[in-house]
């Protein structure tokens, strides 16, 4: 029946029926598009079937990897890498510094500060390079 002829007998049996039957109705008009979207379903799996039995699994994933790749979103960083170099490099300069001072003050039983004089480190140049 054509979509046209059901409306027609819809419109002249509702006039005569009650809720129930045109509940009954609608459902018995919304069946064949339901099938026909599983038949489609059906249908797409065996040709995925089909292609899959011919491409070999490393094709497969290959075209999946490409699919992920085009449908990846652009991804905005709120802490640029540029930015994370610097503070990973100040931070390290920081940690440095201080295990120097803790080094040289708590182990060395020196003064702390004096780890970030110059003269310290030419002192421990001159002990280390020190001619016989």
């Amino acid at each position: 029946m054509s979509t046209d002829q059901k409306e027609k007998t819809a419109t002249e049996q509702n006039s005569q029926i009650t809720a129930d039957q045109k509940k009954e109705l609608q459902q018995q008009e919304q069946a064949p598009d339901k099938v026909t979207r599983k038949e489609q379903k059906k249908k797409q799996k065996q040709e995925t079937e089909k292609s899959s039995d011919s491409a070999t699994r490393k094709d497969q994933k290959k075209k999946r990897k490409q699919e992920k790749r085009n449908h990846k979103k652009p991804r905005r960083r709120i802490f640029p890498i540029w930015l994370r170099i610097i503070v990973i490099l100040a931070l390290s300069a920081i940690a440095l510094g201080a295990g120097l001072m803790i080094g040289y003050g708590v182990i060395g039983n020196g003064n702390p500060t004096d780890a970030l004089e110059w003269e310290t480190w030419q002192h421990i140049i001159d002990i280390v390079v020190k001619e016989e």
